[in-house]
């Protein structure tokens, strides 16, 4: 990376720099005999890479130094709080209540919220617990790479940015939506029409590309004043919650709640793994611990605080929207400002069109300034270009990660229909999710040097049995069977799992500050809820996922492995010299 030494003597970075050293800076790209060596030895170096576990301390200072300067400390729980919620409410719950209340789950839409919010609550504790003990930037990128080696958090962090960039792409086309609405249009009003292009990529939303530019500007300036801007806008924003809630209700019909559940269980669920987008989002609080003054009293308040009122706002409104009109009869753009027309209040469409507006307005906020975050971490360990991990000295943010993370999920808000974005970014969600549940179980019951030969193998056995059950109930249930034989079998089998990682495997590490409660129940049901949401979701969006992923190992292979291999050696070598130099 381009550097040039300050009057102090200290190492200073050029944060617009544009060399080739900026992009490909290690040994295995300097020429092309080096490139050559470097992938005849792919096969050592992916073995290095997989059986690799990075360290806390490396986390919190060699990667974290690799930005050049450190972010500014300025957020506490209420600036956290805030943020959770900020990062939540918005497109899912205006938009997607509809949809799936109309298509899937009649009134008992309101359960599925409670599913989708009970599996995300279990991930917050996984979270909150890595977040206090790792407080970096890279979130569960970085748990991933502590806990499952350099591969998985590799995988792990290319569906994390696909999360960030398609959910705020998503966010974005409702914002034209509501925007529309607002203006007395209908919601495609705004968007141009090109017939030659297919119907999921041919509504061209230029709309949604101006709102993501204007929030690019926000996310860079200051962190503690996106924070202000979030919580002003966020309490605004509840504000008009409670007005939907308490004025809808006073239009309340009770007959619309005679067919309760006209799509079954298998709607309630089909609905809730579609939802569980409306709480994606909290991760990005834990992206902010390393801007966060107390992260052991901090992150937990913040995180636990901001999904409970956000869970509880959901279950209220889609409670209401199911009151005040037939679920048949919701209008799936814009269920509830054409809902309060419908019962007579058409100037209530005004005041929940404006708080809608507010609220995908923080959304694309919090994710811009989370999304950054976590591309800033990777970059640290040039899985991506360095010149990514750059923090701008004057402003304290990571002003290049920003600005292409947001023009990347401009380009895709631009093209492509809502209903795609949300099925891939559930399935992207629900697999990270996953992934971290596990990682909390390896921390807590798996310590290098420590946890002897014949408890790893147990600890093994016990996760296999976990997973493999969850994936049997998903599976089994994709299969639209009435048969309840599989769950017979594979629900005990988790239990047993579950029970003997409790009882015959001894934990061998303690949280230091803040633990998740109910290791390892609470995990492990985290794993199953997850998994079971993903048997919900339609087969084209696992053949997306699937491209998505079959190009990460592309890119793996050619480019992130010799480029993290190359660092970590370089890193390693030099706590060697610096180990000699202490010695002498």
């Amino acid at each position: 990376m381009t550097t040039n030494g300050g009057p102090d003597g200290t190492v200073k970075r050029r944060g617009c720099a544009c060399s080739k050293e900026d992009f490909l800076p290690e040994e295995s790209f300097q020429s092309w005999g080096n490139y050559v060596t470097a992938m005849k030895q792919t096969g050592p170096r992916f073995i290095n890479r997989v059986t690799t576990r990075s360290l806390d301390s490396t986390e919190l200072n060699e990667v974290k130094e690799q930005s050049g300067h450190e972010m500014k400390k300025t957020l506490n729980w209420w600036d956290l709080m805030w943020f959770g919620i900020g990062a939540v409410i918005g497109a899912g719950i205006f938009v997607y209540t509809g949809l799936e209340a109309k298509s899937s789950a009649g009134p008992a839409v309101v359960l599925s919220y409670v599913v989708s919010g009970i599996s995300a609550m279990l991930s917050v504790f996984c979270y909150t617990e890595f977040a206090v003990e790792i407080p970096v930037a890279g979130g569960s990128f970085a748990y991933l790479r502590v806990e499952l080696g350099d591969f998985m958090a590799f995988i792990a962090a290319g569906n994390i940015l696909l999360e960030y960039v398609i959910g705020g792409a998503a966010v974005a086309r409702s914002w034209t939506s509501y925007f529309a609405t607002l203006l007395n249009h209908k919601p495609e009003d705004f968007r141009i029409i090109v017939h030659s292009l297919p119907d999921d990529y041919g509504h061209l939303d230029p709309v949604a590309v101006g709102i993501t530019m204007i929030i690019c500007v926000l996310a860079v300036k200051s962190t503690k004043g996106s924070s202000r801007f979030n919580y002003i806008a966020s309490i605004i924003h509840m504000v008009v919650i409670l007005f939907i809630i308490v004025a809808g209700l006073t239009k309340a019909n009770l007959k619309n709640y005679s067919s309760f559940a006209p799509f079954g269980a298998r709607g309630v669920f089909k609905a809730s793994s579609v939802l569980f987008f409306a709480y994606v989002g909290f991760d990005a609080v834990s992206t902010m611990a390393e801007e966060t003054k107390n992260p052991g009293r901090d992150i937990p308040i913040g995180l636990v605080a901001s999904m409970v009122i956000t869970t509880v706002a959901y279950c209220l409104l889609a409670i209401t929207l199911c009151l005040m009109q037939p679920y048949y009869e919701v209008d799936v753009d814009a269920p509830y400002s054409v809902a309060f027309s419908a019962v007579g209040m058409d100037w209530a469409k005004y005041i929940v069109a404006a708080g809608a507006l507010k609220g995908m307005t923080t959304v694309l906020l919090v994710g811009a300034v989370g999304q950054a975050r976590y591309l800033t971490h990777i970059a640290r360990t040039h899985m991506v270009p360095p010149w990514l991990a750059n923090v701008n000295e004057k402003t304290g943010t990571p002003v290049n990660a920003t600005i292409v993370m947001l023009v990347a999920t401009a380009i895709i808000a631009f093209f492509t229909n809502l209903k795609i974005l949300s099925n891939l970014l559930s399935i992207s969600t629900l697999f990270i999710f996953s992934l971290v549940a596990v990682a909390l179980l390896v921390r807590r019951y798996y310590v290098t040097d420590i946890t002897t030969t014949t408890n790893r193998n147990k600890l093994v056995l016990c996760l296999v049995l976990i997973i493999s059950s969850s994936i049997t109930n998903a599976v089994y249930w994709a299969l639209d069977t009435s048969s309840w034989i599989a769950y017979a079998v594979s629900v005990p089998v988790w239990f047993l799992g579950t029970l003997g990682l409790r009882v015959f495997v001894p934990q061998a590490r303690e949280p230091k500050l803040w633990g998740s409660p109910l290791v390892p129940w609470l995990p492990s049901a985290s794993i199953a809820i997850n998994i079971f949401l993903l048997g919900s979701i339609d087969g084209m969006s696992f053949v997306r996922f699937g491209g998505w992923t079959g190009f990460l190992l592309i890119y793996y292979v050619f480019f992130g492995l010799h480029a993290s291999y190359d660092t970590a050696k370089e890193v390693g070598q030099k706590k060697i010299e610096n180990a000699k130099v202490d010695g002498v």
